[in-house]
């Protein structure tokens, strides 16, 4: 529910006639749909959705809608790819029309719309003197003109706006552009006040001033494919993204941050529903890699959040979304996922499959929180001292931690849910990363307060955003504000 589709009805449209398009929109979760959960009847008769993740589980059409017409023979898709040479790039390109078309061109301007090169054919390279690198927070974009042209008829066109990087990971850095880059920002949800989920523009440009503000870089989309709008904001901003699709809830319990590290085991991948939601994983990793592969903001894609990783059916199953990923993307961007406590470094059967690996640590907060906290300190340290034993050379990063804090709520000494115990649980947490020079970035969660389904554990949504669900900082937004500024 959260990647495009596309209807044709040409052959049922009633040309100079009223005509009605219904959409029939269903929420209903499963533990075959993305993401995963399940429904319960009330004696009343009315269903409810009971999600097995922790955000809200909205309903309806929150995306654009587009009635597009099309000539017979158009623009289907393209692929771009990079390659530096000095001062100079190459972009290669590969266009997919709907027929074999007779003449295709492609033109690459600058910023200022002067033609930079110009190239023909469905496959071809474009070379770049002098380029105009799209860097982390100081973005340039090119404008990529594709063509179908008749003779001198322009059949079909499409724009799009491009930055020319490249991606790599050398062993516990992440380069673009061959420059050593450390993650710094936030795990976000589609969610505002009024709004729900509906994307709006306003929302979107104050989430990104709120995050260059904090000196931010970086973000997860958290925990399913965003709106278009957000990456195509993220490409203009110079923001890097992790893209993640909506394989959230894989672990059958809402409540799997408090029972994290706890020994529990749910057999969830030796389920009888386990092959049709394999099959509907890897055709949203498809459908997410297809619409978001041209976005130079996304440099990473994560293909599940906290699913259950100990069992030998859980290596089998993420085996294959990794492998149908690799064979999707023409950038070969890095691949990943979130891994929650039970994902222990000697029980983990699947971050080996992973480019770099990404945890969600709670210590201080779910695991020996408030006056415990120095003991958690002690638990967080041992375990990123088992990671350090196994000497996996990659990249990790923090695209979890956090606490839940109640604005204006204030206490010396500091205790959990006030704004002085969430600075003191960041102190810790960044004590932490900087004494591992294999942590590669933090990306706290999260960026603002959102919506949650009801339950004694939370007060009117998730309260652990560094900013309010209204988008004005706490005191912690201060903290990332100045650690941020020379990190």
């Amino acid at each position: 529910g959260f990647l495009p589709f596309v209807i044709d009805f040409t052959e049922t449209v009633h040309p100079g006639a009223v005509n009605h398009l219904v959409i029939k929109a269903n929420n209903e979760l499963s533990e075959s749909t993305l993401p995963c959960g399940t429904v319960k009847d009330l004696q009343n008769g009315r269903r409810i959705a009971t999600p097995y993740f922790d955000f809200f589980n909205y309903a309806g059409i929150h995306r654009s809608v587009f009635l597009v017409t099309k000539p017979k023979e158009c623009i289907i898709d393209f692929d771009t790819n990079y390659e530096l040479k000095g001062s100079d790039a190459e972009v290669r390109y590969k266009i997919i029309t709907s027929q074999d078309s007779s003449r295709v061109v492609v033109t690459l301007l600058d910023a200022q719309g002067y033609q930079v090169q110009q190239a023909e054919g469905k496959e071809n390279t474009l070379s770049v003197e002098q380029v105009h690198l799209w860097r982390v927070r100081k973005a340039y974009l090119y404008n990529l003109k594709i063509q179908i042209q008749n003779e001198n008829e322009i059949v079909d066109e499409y724009e799009a706006k491009i930055g020319i990087r490249t991606i790599r990971i050398d062993g516990t850095k992440i380069l673009v552009n061959e420059e050593p880059v450390y993650l710094k920002g936030f795990g976000k949800h589609e969610d505002f006040d009024l709004l729900g989920r509906a994307f709006n523009y306003s929302v979107a440009k104050r989430d990104f001033e709120c995050m260059k503000w904090t000196n931010a870089n970086c973000f997860r989309t958290s925990h399913y494919p965003y709106a278009e709008e957000w990456y195509s904001f993220a490409d203009e901003e110079g923001f890097l993204i992790i893209d993640e699709v909506p394989a959230v809830g894989m672990m059958r319990s809402t409540r799997n941050f408090a029972k994290a590290g706890q020994g529990g085991f749910t057999a969830f991948f030796q389920t009888d529903t386990v092959p049709q939601l394999l099959k509907k994983h890897c055709h949203q990793v498809e459908e997410m890699i297809q619409r978001d592969k041209n976005h130079p903001s996304v440099f990473a894609f994560s293909l599940f959040n906290e699913p259950e990783t100990t069992s030998k059916e859980a290596h089998d199953y993420f085996a294959k979304v990794f492998e149908h990923a690799r064979s999707l993307d023409p950038q070969k961007r890095p691949l990943t996922g979130a891994l929650e406590k039970n994902s222990a470094p000697e029980l983990c059967q699947v971050y080996m499959l992973c480019d770099f690996i990404c945890l969600n640590r709670y210590y201080g907060w779910y695991i020996s929180g408030g006056a415990e906290i120095a003991d958690a300190e002690i638990k967080f340290r041992d375990e990123m001292d088992r990671w350090a034993e196994k000497r996996l050379n990659v990249p990790f990063i923090f695209t979890e931690f956090g606490t839940d804090t109640l604005t204006g709520q204030h206490n010396l000494p500091g205790i959990m849910w006030s704004e002085e115990y969430q600075q003191e649980y960041y102190d810790m947490n960044f004590a932490v990363f900087d004494s591992y020079d294999f942590v590669q970035g933090e990306l706290t969660w999260n960026f603002a307060d959102f919506a949650t389904s009801e339950g004694v554990m939370r007060v009117n949504g998730n309260k652990k955003g560094v900013f309010t669900r209204e988008r004005q900082p706490k005191t912690s937004a201060y903290v990332l504000k100045k650690r941020w500024e020379t990190k």
